[in-house]
């Protein structure tokens, strides 16, 4: 929370000599980019504490409730946790912050598109209680989204209180953003192409020096608290054959697909569910199928990584513990079946959350999606005789999911090989997120995170000349500084304007100062 107090401190004595002091420190000690250099540096220390408590307030959650229930009372808890996490979330937005929290990054497109750079000050905190809340009790989502509009809330409210440019706070938006995707993921290059890619952010070096700068310091940050422990534990068994090439290529076409099935199911679901007039009935409806749905899928509850790190590694067995289907494990038929019905139902799940009221990142489920849509796929390929590698598959899914669903090809490229050290299959890693991006450009124009904001007509990051219109403001170039004449005034009167003015142009009025001229 350190850099939330400083925010805090900086608002709260923004209208004393303190701003002016550190200004007058800037000019004479900081000119040019030093400055955001520094603060850059702050706002990744801050977006990195910030992942940490996010992660920590999740375990301690997860393992309190998990210590209530033992054996076979596990299914039936896991029932209702989704629903209890989500509903605490709602009172807490409702009756305590009382303001809206948004999803993370298409709420920080928004501010910079639409509300030049501002976020307001409650998400420093509420991104973090409501998204400990959502996960800690099993929302099917993940914590991507809420540690992302932390740190914007971090770099846009230092920016604001230190009266920054709107190209400078957008900067250091920019560098929350990247610092969040690091410190979660301990991925600082897929950090800063997130920024670059998602975000929209000028490839200069103004602007990739100080998200250097956050992703490391941010990525540092989590290695401190958190330890050098990653999410996704990958151990490479197999090389990259290139006799496979054309198997991670159809790859690439199916998690594409399964992308647009993402995009299409999460807009039509939520589309059903706006429709409702009472937050308490979405609550009730979307929560009690999201707890249908988790009894009899328990591999659909909470974020996944523990699932994920299983099919990492080749296996499936995991994904029938404490389910209704624990002896279809031995039938290849069920197999698949089953695994169809945990990717096609966890975008389902996911939306559910985000309809009932739970606040989360849709990352998590990605991957997820990837892993499980990559181990079948190799699982059937080697049911009809063809060796390959299942664990590969795995990882080389989650690369396609990511570039079809958030349309961030270079991001899934590098945060996939960054937490899994899995360099050695950057050339299918390649292939696939390339084709899956381009097949479901096809079909879907906008990403998850922008459809809705390009629908509006309020997505501007990725236009670039519409951007600098919208930030014009038409009173700002209206002229004023005018002095005006009568048709009927003397050369002697015509004179004295003249020499009063700071302008040679001399509008002709009448006496109801109509221009005539």
């Amino acid at each position: 929370m350190f850099c939330t107090l400083i925010c805090y401190f900086c608002l709260s004595m923004s209208e004393s000599g303190f701003i002016q002091r550190i200004n007058n420190f800037r000019i004479r000690y900081l000119s040019g980019h030093r400055f955001l250099y520094v603060l850059s540096v702050f706002v990744g220390l801050g977006v990195g504490l910030a992942a940490v408590i996010i992660k920590n307030l999740v375990h301690f959650i997860r393992e309190a409730l998990q210590n209530g229930f033992h054996g076979d009372s596990t299914k039936y808890f896991i029932f209702i946790l989704p629903v209890v996490g989500i509903t605490l979330t709602v009172l807490f937005i409702k009756y305590i912050n009382r303001r809206p929290v948004g999803h993370g990054i298409p709420g920080v497109l928004f501010s910079i598109s639409k509300n030049n750079g501002k976020i307001r000050s409650h998400n420093l905190y509420s991104s973090i209680i409501t998204s400990a809340l959502t996960v800690g009790f099993g929302g099917s989502v993940g914590l991507e989204g809420p540690t992302v509009a932390t740190g914007g809330a971090v770099g846009s409210n230092i920016g604001r209180a230190l009266k920054l440019s709107y190209k400078e706070i957008t900067l250091l938006i920019s560098c929350a953003c990247a610092g969040a995707l690091s410190a979660i993921f301990k991925a600082p290059i897929a950090g800063i192409v997130f920024a670059l890619e998602v975000i929209m952010l000028d490839l200069t070096m103004w602007a990739v020096i100080p998200l250097l700068i956050a992703s490391a310091s941010a990525a540092l940050t989590s290695y401190l608290f958190m330890g050098q422990n990653v999410l996704y534990q990958f151990n490479l068994t197999e090389q990259f054959n290139m006799g496979h090439i054309h198997w991670y290529l159809l790859l690439g076409a199916l998690t594409g697909l399964l992308s647009v099935y993402f995009t299409k199911s999460y807009i039509w679901i939520s589309s059903i569910f706006e429709k409702f007039d009472s937050s308490w009935k979405r609550l009730l409806v979307a929560g009690g199928i999201l707890g249908v749905i988790i009894f009899f899928f328990p591999p659909l509850y909470g974020e996944g990584y523990e699932v994920v790190n299983q099919e990492l590694k080749g296996e499936f067995t995991h994904l029938f513990e404490n389910s209704f289907f624990q002896e279809g494990a031995g039938s290849f038929t069920l197999v698949v079946v089953y695994m169809l019905l945990i990717i096609g139902l966890k975008v389902i799940a996911t939306t559910l959350t985000f309809s009932a009221g739970g606040i989360g990142g849709i990352f998590a489920p990605t991957l997820f999606m990837g892993a499980n849509a990559g181990l079948l796929f190799g699982l059937v390929l080697n049911q009809i005789g063809l060796d390959v590698s299942i664990s590969n598959m795995a990882l080389v899914g989650m690369a396609g999911m990511i570039a079809g669903v958030v349309h961030a090809p270079l991001t899934s490229i590098f945060l996939i090989a960054e937490i899994t050290g899995g360099y050695e299959l950057f050339f299918p890693l390649m292939l696939a997120s390339t084709i899956s991006y381009g097949t479901t450009r096809y079909f879907v124009k906008n990403s998850v995170y922008t459809v809705q904001l390009a629908k509006r007509g309020e997505l501007m990051t990725h236009h670039k000349d519409r951007n600098i219109l919208l930030m014009m403001k038409v009173s700002d170039l209206i002229e004023t500084n005018f002095r005006t004449v009568r048709a009927d005034d003397t050369l002697r009167d015509l004179v004295q304007v003249i020499s009063k003015s700071s302008r040679n142009i001399y509008p002709v009025v009448d006496e109801k100062n109509m221009l005539k001229g």
